[in-house]
């Protein structure tokens, strides 16, 4: 058994693998039901601080559900070479890193070489994209391009950086949960709301704690609404934008993990994946 699945269950740790993707040697944990038959698959993008190991749940409920997954270590973290970039000075500069490098994660799944699996065993037809808090970054921005996703999953994030970053009732000072400035021309590259016309409306599940200490949650709230106006005026239907709350969690800063509501928020998250996944 690879020593990073130390913390996995068994069933999840023998169907899972670690190798690199992409040009840049991505680091990848990629899972599969059976390394045999084409499975959808989820592209998972965890947060600042963390690493694709992390949150092993989520990855064995899709294994059971028949659904592949493929969690990557983001810029400056896991086993990423180089100098770490926790740090919430790094968040911009990384996620937009990471918002480059997923056309060729995507690429390199088509066949990732690994030892003993048949070839096109990730299937790129049924394609999801998720993130965690500055993942989720990634996915909402990586979404404002063409690509290639039919549904995506972000949890504890914000599509309204700028407004985050810059909110306009204190516009020379960030909130004290982000006690950093970054650049605002790269926070507007970054920043979904600013790219929305490029959105194409596909099923999108969004879950956040009202009471989130990092990530305020009226900016994702406003980013929702913004988006399912976008999706009424692209002729799709609004209730395609579905958006799972929690309060009072109980989580570290009331953001990572959702807390006492850990398992009902990963168990809608399957349930949302595996319905438009299979469909």
């Amino acid at each position: 058994m690879h020593p990073r699945f130390a913390a996995f269950p068994t069933a999840l740790a023998a169907q899972a693998r670690i190798t690199r993707l992409g040009d840049g040697e991505i680091p990848a944990l990629l899972v599969h039901p059976d390394w045999r038959t084409p499975r959808p698959t989820l592209l998972w993008l965890h947060g600042r601080t963390a690493h694709k190991e992390l949150d092993p749940g989520r990855y064995v409920r899709l294994l059971r559900e028949g659904v592949a997954s493929c969690a990557i270590d983001l810029p400056g973290h896991g086993e990423r070479p180089g100098p770490r970039r926790h740090d919430p000075t790094h968040t911009i500069d990384f996620a937009i890193e990471a918002v480059g490098e997923i056309d060729g994660v995507i690429e390199a799944l088509a066949e990732p070489h690994i030892e003993g699996a048949a070839e096109h065993v990730f299937d790129l037809d049924r394609l999801a994209i998720g993130g965690m808090s500055a993942g989720g970054m990634i996915a909402l921005r990586r979404l404002c391009d063409p690509h290639p996703f039919r549904c995506a999953l972000v949890e504890a994030t914000s599509g309204r950086l700028t407004e985050m970053y810059f909110p306009p009732h204190a516009p020379h000072a960030p909130p004290a949960a982000w006690p950093v400035q970054h650049p605002r021309e790269k926070v507007d590259a970054l920043d979904p709301s600013h790219h929305l016309d490029g959105f194409e409306p596909i099923p999108l599940l969004a879950i956040h704690a009202t009471t989130d200490q990092l990530v305020p949650f009226g900016t994702q709230q406003r980013f929702i609404d913004d988006l399912r106006v976008h999706y009424h005026a692209r002729g799709a239907d609004p209730a395609l934008v579905g958006f799972l709350t929690f309060t009072d969690t109980g989580a570290p800063q009331e953001h990572a993990g959702f807390g006492k509501f850990g398992a009902q928020a990963k168990d809608a998250a399957t349930d949302f994946l595996v319905r438009h996944l299979r469909s």
